[in-house]
């Protein structure tokens, strides 16, 4: 078998592996579909993120139950399953000895709807190894506090961004308002629910969402009408960008990864009394959206832009890094398995 692996800054390597036994409470996983999430180009940019030896990938995947230890109840060979990378002690693909971009992947202390998911009938592969960016997505939305009748903007369109606009739109909050450097994005953004969707770098924001959202005014400063705004891009400048123009008792979610210190213009944001939280991972989401799966899962085909094999995954890589890309799906048996 085969094992992504980290070894040093951008040095990321398809290597030989040999799978540990699984215990009476493990299982195995014959890997079907891995998607690449932005956090592994984080890593690789970085060197990895354990403190020795190589950093393995993979954290958003679906697969077929292979083995079945003893002790692991309500679970069984060849069903179809997504593992919870962030209920699995080794955390997979984060830091722990197993990755998902690999054949067979062991899941230590297995548990049925904690760790290991269900597949719903009718769920490709690939759909289902999108639960794991689109719980993230939710997780974000939920922290957001928004209601039908509120004005989001959602800061970038990749694929986390995108699945907040999916979720967004299926709480039917009509009003939201995409922004991202790249048109190829936008135009999904657009084609999922958003309402209008531009180039933050390109349009002065407190002139264009006042456009969009209306202008108001807070302690004598313009202001524009948007409730919450989301951050999943992670540029320096959203913080204080946000706070300029926000109006009374608005609301910033941050989910995106900051690696550096950022401005913090606290003083304008006492004018505002607005309110700034993050999100990270997805603590009771997952089952949500696998629930969610069925009714959704032509608008979520649309996230994957990218196919490519097992043996491509090196420039799976590389795709996923451009912004023409949204989701890169790593078929692990071949394209179309």
């Amino acid at each position: 078998m085969r094992l992504l692996n980290i070894h040093g800054v951008g040095d990321v390597r398809l290597d030989d592996y040999t799978r540990p036994r699984a215990g009476p409470k493990d299982v195995v996983v014959r890997m079907k579909a891995v998607g690449i999430c932005g956090s592994d180009l984080s890593y690789i940019k970085i060197g990895g993120i354990t403190q020795s030896g190589p950093t393995a990938l993979g954290h958003e995947g679906a697969g077929e139950l292979m083995e079945v230890g003893a002790e692991v109840a309500g679970l069984h060979v060849g069903q179809p399953v997504i593992v919870n990378p962030m209920m699995t002690p080794s955390n997979v693909g984060s830091g722990g000895p197993e990755g998902a971009f690999t054949e067979e992947l062991l899941v230590r202390e297995a548990r049925l709807g904690d760790s290991i998911l269900p597949i719903p009938e009718g769920i490709s592969y690939e759909i289902a190894a999108l639960c794991e960016p689109l719980a993230v997505a939710m997780h974000g939305v939920n922290r957001a506090d928004v209601k039908p009748g509120d004005k989001v903007v959602v800061f970038g369109c990749g694929p986390i961004g995108l699945g907040m606009v999916i979720w967004l739109a299926d709480r039917g909050i009509t009003d939201v308002v995409a922004l991202d450097l790249a048109p190829e994005r936008r135009a999904r953004a657009l084609a999922l629910g958003a309402r209008a969707a531009f180039d933050p770098t390109q349009e002065n924001l407190l002139d264009k969402l006042g456009e969009l959202h209306g202008r108001e005014t807070c302690y004598y400063r313009p202001a524009v009408g948007t409730d919450a705004f989301i951050d999943a891009a992670g540029a320096p400048s959203i913080l204080s960008d946000v706070i300029a123009v926000a109006k009374f008792h608005a609301r910033l979610v941050i989910t995106a990864a900051y690696m550096k210190p950022i401005e913090f213009p606290v003083g304008r944001m006492l004018t505002s009394e607005m309110t700034i939280t993050t999100a990270v991972g997805y603590p009771t989401e997952m089952p949500e959206v696998i629930a969610a799966m069925p009714r959704l899962k032509g608008k979520l085909e649309t996230l994957i832009s990218h196919r490519v094999a097992f043996d491509d995954v090196i420039e799976g890589l590389k795709l996923a890094a451009t912004p023409q890309s949204a989701k890169v799906m790593v078929h692990i048996e071949g394209v179309g398995a």
